[in-house]
């Protein structure tokens, strides 16, 4: 996942990055017998274009498009918003569109966005847990809002703080208590929180990994074990396009890479978009899709097997746009009861 394509330079680092994950992915696959031959397809003819002729034109448009979006967004070197809405009945996990009952936008003041929408439900309250982005300070922290019965959400107020970047606060229930992940792959460090007093003060409760650049790790209970899934930077390049996953026999660990780690290295099927959902028979991930921008779409992807000797998804499938988000995709799809958040770039 490319995460800048008008500087060359920026591509390559990423590009070979991610050649050195794919030949980590192909050896362990090789050695756990699991390799599985590319299928004969004819090669496609490339045309025989000069390089440059494609170039320079893409580089002077995203140079004015980059002079267009700082001229909108005024003092905001970057812009996300998260949106919501209470529906009753399917939402876009089911339907695999951003149809039906508009979103409403969570406002900001323009000196901090939002982004990472969780939604949990205590109490039969739903509380929204956002990454909270200040531009005075450039680091993430945690920040909660509560749904009103006026079916509004109120301003996000601090939580979780921090010496380094936090964001995709998972929340989630295990044993009558309640659980946060968030992203600190900056600190190379996965900590687990547990609220002491639900929902405005979390301790340390166990670092599930160390020395690790994990990213958005999302949990799941499966037959007794516990998974994270999620994209792992090995030295440079992405940190979105290699997913990698672990196991441990209890919520606190230890928590034990999976054997066929790399999983796979893919721009538009890797990184987590939200939490696992539970639709029919099946578990489904959702997935960002970054083969057109960081942030630029979401896709729906079928666990098909997780076991210590394997893991396998389905080809994500995409999640079409619609009148209730006018927005460009989105980032992040979550659901608590009928309260459906998303969030996108803005």
């Amino acid at each position: 996942m490319l995460a800048d394509r008008l500087w060359l330079s920026r591509s390559c680092n990423d590009l070979l990055a991610g050649a050195m994950s794919l030949i980590m992915q192909t050896v362990a696959r090789f050695f756990a017998g699991k390799l599985v031959p590319v299928s004969d397809n004819p090669v496609p003819i490339l045309k025989n274009d000069s390089f440059v002729r494609h170039y320079v034109p893409f580089f002077g448009r995203a140079l004015i498009d980059r002079a267009v979006q700082k001229i909108r967004r005024g003092r905001r070197p970057f812009y996300w918003q998260v949106a919501y809405r209470v529906i009753d009945g399917p939402g876009i996990a089911e339907t695999g569109q951003l149809d039906g009952k508009p979103f409403t936008v969570l406002p900001d003041d323009g000196q901090r966005f939002y982004a990472d929408p969780f939604v949990f439900e205590a109490d039969r309250r739903h509380h929204l847990f956002v990454e909270e982005f200040p531009y005075a300070t450039s680091r993430g922290v945690i920040s909660v809002a509560e749904l009103g019965d006026d079916g509004t959400f109120g301003v996000p107020r601090v939580v979780l703080e921090e010496a380094h970047h936090l964001s995709y606060p998972q929340v989630f229930a295990h044993d009558g208590e309640i659980f946060m992940i968030p992203e600190s792959g900056s600190a190379r460090e996965l900590v687990l929180y547990r609220a002491a007093q639900f929902p405005d003060r979390w301790v340390r409760d166990t670092v599930l990994m160390a020395d690790r650049d994990f990213n958005d790790a999302t949990l799941l209970e499966s037959d007794g074990r516990f998974w994270l899934v999620g994209t792992e930077r090995f030295g440079y390049g992405s940190a979105s396009d290699t997913m990698a996953v672990y196991c441990a026999p209890s919520l606190r660990g230890p928590w034990v890479a999976h054997p066929l780690n790399p999983i796979a290295i893919d721009h538009s099927a890797t990184r987590p978009g939200g939490a696992f959902i539970r639709h029919d028979d099946a578990l489904v991930l959702p997935v960002q899709n970054g083969s057109r921008a960081y942030g630029g779409g979401l896709g729906l992807m079928r666990l098909e097997r997780l076991d210590a000797s394997d893991v396998r998804f389905a080809s994500p499938r995409p999640i079409g746009a619609g009148p209730a988000w006018a927005r460009t995709g989105i980032h992040t799809l979550n659901r608590a009861g009928n309260v459906e958040v998303v969030d996108s770039a803005g």
